[in-house]
């Protein structure tokens, strides 16, 4: 952790409003959101005879493939997120591509990068 000191350290020294600044040029910068993901408790799951059905899935993107140019099209179009980050993303598989999606969503995303050429899995 020794390597993000100079980064904490000039985060300490900022004020709560330069915070929230930060905060909010970096939902924008990357796309993400800094709110906390409220999960929904499975009621009726007494110890633990009933098995949850997954209700939330993760596109995980395992390979890029040989037409990256069209597989980050697809990020950016299904997404919302700009050139750089799309690149960072398959730059980056394997890689979570997005996370916490409706099953049908996610086979959507799933079947959209895969006819770009790469390769994704469900998790």
């Amino acid at each position: 952790m020794e390597k993000y000191n100079d980064i904490l350290n000039k985060i300490g020294e900022m004020k709560v409003t330069e915070l929230a600044e930060l905060v909010k040029a970096m939902e924008e910068k990357f796309g993400v959101s800094a709110a906390m993901p409220v999960m929904a408790a499975g009621a009726g799951a007494a110890g633990g005879a009933e098995a949850e059905e997954k209700t939330s899935w993760n596109v995980l993107l395992k390979d890029g493939g040989g037409q990256k140019i069209q597989v980050i099209k697809v990020l950016r179009e299904a997404l919302g997120l700009g050139l750089k980050e799309a690149k960072d993303i398959v730059d980056a598989a394997p890689k979570v591509a997005k996370e916490g999606l409706k099953k049908e969503d996610a086979e959507d995303l799933k079947k959209k990068l895969e006819a770009a050429g790469a390769t994704a899995e469900l998790q």
